[in-house]
């Protein structure tokens, strides 16, 4: 019997059960579906992290103060000892970590301090800005901050306590709208600041985490003087000369800042924080997280497999007696297997292709705030797998109806 036959008797029996076929099918492509889904959501979430992350670039760390007066590298095993007395970060601190004989791998060490949820004001107009940050003109280089309008302040202007700011796209629509902001005086907290820059988009301002556009970065004289006490920062942002030199950069770092704050012992009251070593972190953690949201997906795969087994019994306890005519007028063993791993695999290769088709189109739309990120592997794989079940899960049932006895399957009722 040729093959276009036994497609065509595996398609008539398909056919003769069509809500039945319908819902085996339905159950492959929910399994399909949340395989391509689930796996792009985990990677739509860890390219989130990363993108957050890596907002600061390769070559720059972030210096913050331990709280708990055990400081170390990003990563690094808590260390045992005596507890230090914190000592908090200050300028001059920053200011000693761009020294070219102790740092040389150091290109630049911005002070930081932080103003957070600030109500700004333009006219009639009100914002509350996520972070506004006071810090030096080096920061918008390690920061991986760039500016679209206007220009970035200046080190005189520092020095000299200029109430100027640049903002955030997301504040320039909130309080600007259609008017050119470059030039204008807002109101901050009481205090009136010039803006003489618009920052560039960062790209990650609708990835489910804080907007990262939603900012306004001034000298932090003029923040310190406004908005924050004078004293302690809430970090030092340093760029490394190069990405190559960021492990000797931190070395430099942590010696400087020993040395500084009178550290002896095993540990510190500080924290350098690796950009490169938290993307590595991340990607660790983010690839454990997509596999187990696969790993979840493939269950409800596997149902759908055990749902044709299940089906393809019925199927052939029900035309057990069709099978014994066909075998008494002369179809082979071959023409019977064939016909019931056909429709099997029919079915799951249906509910496949249907599944790949929702999950892509799923994966256009946000998931609990996350962008899913397409995967064309995962797309091969459910896909494949699909087919592999349908020639799994059917075989069993098609053996049992090709070694039916003809005499036999005649006299079922």
């Amino acid at each position: 019997m040729r093959a276009r036959e036994v497609l065509g008797f595996a398609l008539r029996g398909l056919g003769a059960n069509k809500l039945r076929s319908g819902l085996t099918t339905l159950g492959i492509l929910i399994g399909v579906a949340s395989v391509i889904l689930l796996v792009a959501v985990g990677n739509g979430s860890a390219e989130a992290v990363k993108n957050s992350i890596g907002s600061l670039g390769a070559g720059s760390l972030t210096v913050s103060s331990s709280t708990t007066g055990r400081g170390g590298g990003f990563g690094g095993q808590a260390t045992t000892g005596p507890r230090t007395q914190a000592k908090q970060l200050t300028v001059e601190d920053a200011e000693a970590l761009v020294d070219p004989e102790a740092a040389p791998h150091v290109e630049s060490a911005s002070p930081v301090v932080n103003a957070n949820s600030v109500t700004t004001t333009y006219a009639t107009t009100s914002h509350n800005v996520s972070q506004f940050i006071g810090t030096y003109p080096g920061y918008f280089k390690a920061a991986n901050k760039t500016v679209a309008k206007g220009a970035a302040f200046t080190r005189a202007q520092v020095d000299g306590r200029a109430r100027v700011v640049l903002i955030g796209p997301t504040v320039a629509t909130e309080l600007f709208g259609a008017v050119e902001p470059v030039g204008k005086k807002i109101n901050v907290s009481g205090a009136f600041f010039t803006v003489v820059g618009v920052l560039a988009e960062s790209g990650s301002a609708s990835t489910g985490f804080q907007d990262a556009d939603d900012v306004a970065i001034a000298p932090i004289t003029a923040v310190q003087g406004t908005l924050t006490s004078y004293g302690s920062l809430s970090q030092i942002v340093v760029r490394a000369k190069n990405a190559d030199v960021v492990d000797d950069a931190q070395a430099e770092i942590t010696t400087i800042l020993n040395q500084r704050h009178k550290i002896t012992g095993s540990t510190s009251d500080f924290t350098v924080y690796n950009q490169a070593s938290a993307q590595d972190a991340v990607a660790e953690s983010s690839r454990t997280f997509t596999v187990l949201l696969a790993a979840v997906a493939a269950i409800s795969l596997l149902v759908g497999g055990i749902g044709v087994t299940n089906i393809m019994l019925v199927t052939v306890t029900e035309r057990t007696r069709e099978i014994g005519v066909r075998k008494a007028i002369g179809a082979p063993k071959g023409a019977i297997l064939g016909q019931f791993v056909a429709e099997a695999t029919i079915l799951s290769l249906l509910g496949g292709v249907l599944g790949v088709l929702v999950g892509v189109v799923g994966s256009r739309f946000e998931i609990v705030g996350v962008q899913p990120v397409l995967v064309p592997s995962s797309i091969a794989l459910a896909l494949g797998v699909s087919v592999a079940i349908g020639l799994f899960f059917g075989s069993y049932p098609a053996n049992r109806a090709a070694n039916l006895r003809p005499i036999e399957a005649l006299r079922h009722e």
